[in-house]
């Protein structure tokens, strides 16, 4: 039996203690925390508590100053319901290792309040230099005074306890922790924080020379400098922050201190939510470089851009766009990046930021277009006319650039101008866009009534068409102008001729299709997408178009034989498999739709579909879900705004539609079906894009549409 309990307890004692000096290296928070976990239910359990109060009985006789067993003993007791036995068991704790800290703060826990400060009072005395014992006492007493009084007699024994310092100095008022603080760095001069205290309580000066005396005192600290660079920044004193930090950086080398630019960072991001955008800057300015390659520097920076931003610290993006431009002042990604960035914010520095950027790249015709756009929605028309002129010089014939010229007299009723551009532009600049442009100014002027409008939009689809014979809009346009005329079968030979130029061109078989099923019906408009998915097979958008033929004419086996061939030609073409789901039985939509989803989850269509599901089935945190899911895939989506925009309009708060709106407002979508068929309405082009939002939602089936003009 002895030998038994011997080999357990060597077990136990091998955990316990160290193979060489013998100390212990057990956490005694360990025991406490596993004995607290004991719950005494049965007899077993009682049997196991009677167990280990031997095992802990003999560990304590034969190792007497080994002071985790005492702790386990007396928690073990504590546990099993005897707190008196507890007591006394820690008390011969005390008297077998007065020297250890622990054992006392355990009999200071297990007792009440006032015994405890007795028994502290006993530890100070055989620990006098235990910062925990001290901070203990001090924490049971019962008045600031009285705790004051024991956090500075134990300075008296550990004058360099930076935790008691810390505890006594947050009990001082202004004038008293000034005091302290000032003892405090005498005492314990390699603690920064005490340092960096005694500076923020201090007046500017004084401030400086504490400063001054910490980074003689402690020269590889960077905060140190950190804190000077700040506070000259508070005092105004601007020009000597970037001093600071450089200074700083050279003694930090001078020390051999190394930093990684990674922490300087962290540190700049730090100094932005400090309201110290100038060191912030000059942090990012001097660290930037550190450690990266140059032909690695425009990306790392472009990552560590993002990085800052997307963790809301935009200020210090800014500077590191702002390092990035001086050292790669002719990259055009670099200034997009940093005046999208600008105008995230609704930054007042766009318009400078795109000054700058067209002066140092004045072959990116995008920043040219972005100022001439800027300047004109800030309402200053002759700027953007400057700016455009400026354009030219650098790019002379630049198709955007015309068109953007076009487009800022054209949006300001200067018709003549506008035409007078284009004209210009036909004749230096010859492009199937300018003369686009040119029939879309006629076509505006001939329906809002100029009777010369229609002579010019003729010659000039007539020239157009045979300059650029396989350009599709313009043969798309000829097809328009005709049919609006009322000369469907002048309308008929245009869209068949450009079709003979462009066979590839979708849109143009779906318009003549269409023409062909308002003349001739249904029968030879099937006649029609038959021939275009002959020339374009394992096209989807012809097939949708056959699909909704047969819907329009409420043939609903042609529809549902069209849908499954479509679908055996292009299974994964989200537009056939959103569709798919809209017009199967309402029994097998669910179905349907989670076969959708199996093969194209990620597509606006089907989950717009999706969410229709969800809306007729009135689950309408679901649709909801899914109509966000729809405009986060493709911003550019104009009918999944529309949709979005209906429900909450129907299911929604005023505060949920106001957002919807401004959304939709902010990404200004261009395609969609639906979309396209309003905001391309000659009427509707100047609208803007809450308007055309607006009344594509009038024309959903889902929406009253008083309602919606109204709101």
């Amino acid at each position: 039996l002895a030998e038994a309990r011997g080999a357990v307890l060597s077990l136990k004692l091998d955990k316990m203690s160290d193979s060489i000096s013998g100390q212990t290296v057990v956490d005694p928070k360990g025991y406490m925390t596993e004995l607290n976990s004991l719950k005494i239910t049965s007899d077993a359990e009682v049997g196991d508590i009677k167990k280990a109060r031997l095992l802990l009985r003999s560990v304590t006789m034969t190792n007497p100053k080994h002071a985790p067993g005492w702790i386990a003993a007396a928690r073990l007791e504590e546990v099993a319901g005897k707190v008196v036995q507890a007591r006394k068991v820690i008390a011969e704790g005390c008297e077998s290792c007065p020297t250890n800290e622990d054992v006392w703060l355990e009999a200071a826990r297990l007792q009440t309040p006032e015994n405890a400060r007795t028994i502290l009072a006993t530890a100070v005395r055989h620990v006098p230099t235990s910062v925990k014992v001290w901070l203990q006492a001090a924490k049971l007493e019962p008045t600031d005074e009285a705790t004051k009084l024991v956090l500075r007699r134990a300075l008296e024994f550990i004058p360099n306890a930076v935790a008691i310092w810390k505890a006594v100095i947050e009990l001082e008022d202004v004038d008293g922790a000034r005091l302290m603080l000032g003892r405090a760095v005498e005492c314990v001069p390699q603690s920064v924080d005490m340092w960096l205290a005694l500076a923020r309580l201090e007046t500017y000066e004084r401030a400086k020379q504490t400063l001054n005396k910490a980074g003689a005192t402690i020269p590889t600290d960077h905060t140190i400098w950190i804190a000077a660079a700040k506070l000259e920044e508070a005092n105004g004193k601007d020009a000597m922050v970037d001093k600071i930090i450089v200074h700083a950086m050279k003694r930090l080398r001078k020390y051999d201190v190394r930093i990684d630019r990674d922490t300087w960072l962290k540190e700049a991001e730090a100094c932005e939510m400090a309201d110290a955008p100038l060191t912030c800057a000059a942090l990012v300015k001097h660290s930037l470089a550190l450690g990266v390659d140059p032909e690695d520097q425009k990306r790392t920076w472009m990552d560590d851009a993002d990085t800052s931003a997307s963790r809301g610290a935009i200020v210090t993006a800014k500077a590191i766009y702002h390092h990035a431009l001086q050292v790669f002042p002719t990259k055009k990604s670099i200034w997009l990046r940093a005046v999208a960035l600008e105008k995230t914010q609704n930054g007042p520095r766009v318009m400078e930021l795109l000054e700058n950027a067209v002066q140092n790249c004045p072959q990116a015709e995008i920043l040219w277009l972005m100022a001439a756009k800027e300047a004109w929605v800030g309402g200053s028309v002759e700027q953007a006319r400057s700016i455009l002129r400026q354009a030219f010089n650098a790019n002379p014939n630049s198709e955007e650039i015309w068109l953007a010229a076009v487009k800022l007299e054209w949006e300001n009723d200067e018709m003549e101008r506008a035409r007078a551009l284009l004209a210009k532009a036909r004749s230096q600049a010859p492009t199937a866009r300018v003369w686009m442009k040119s029939v879309l100014l006629e076509r505006e002027a001939r329906t809002h009534g100029d009777g010369d409008a229609k002579a010019r939009e003729e010659a000039l689809l007539t020239e157009g068409r045979t300059r650029y014979p396989t350009f599709e809009k313009l043969h798309m346009m000829a097809g328009q102008f005709y049919e609006d005329l009322g000369d469907l079968d002048g309308a008929r030979k245009h869209l068949r001729d450009g079709l003979a130029s462009c066979p590839k061109s979708i849109a143009l078989w779906k318009q003549l299709t269409r023409l062909e099923e308002k003349t001739k019906g249904e029968m030879k408009a099937r006649s029609v997408l038959e021939s275009g998915r002959l020339k374009n097979p394992k096209n989807p958008e012809l097939w949708l178009e056959a699909i909704r033929l047969e819907a329009r004419h409420h043939n609903d086996k042609g529809q549902e034989n069209l849908m499954a061939k479509a679908l055996q030609e292009c299974p994964d073409a989200g537009i056939l498999l959103a569709e798919s789901i809209d017009i199967a039985p309402r029994t097998q939509q669910r179905r349907v739709s989670l076969t959708a989803l199996k093969k194209k989850d990620n597509d606006p269509a089907v989950c717009l579909s999706v969410s229709k599901l969800f809306w007729n089935e009135r689950k309408y945190s679901k649709a909801r879900k899914w109509l966000e899911r729809t405009v986060q895939l493709n911003p550019d989506f104009g009918d999944g705004w529309a949709y979005y925009y209906a429900f909450e309009l129907k299911h929604g708060n005023e505060l949920q539609r106001e957002d919807i709106l401004n959304r939709c407002i902010k990404a200004e979508p261009r395609h969609g079906d639906l979309w396209c068929s309003i905001s391309k309405q000659t009427l509707n082009r100047k609208k803007k894009v809450g308007d055309v939002l607006k009344l594509v939602v009038a024309s959903l089936p889902v929406i009253n549409i008083p309602q919606v003009v109204a709101t």
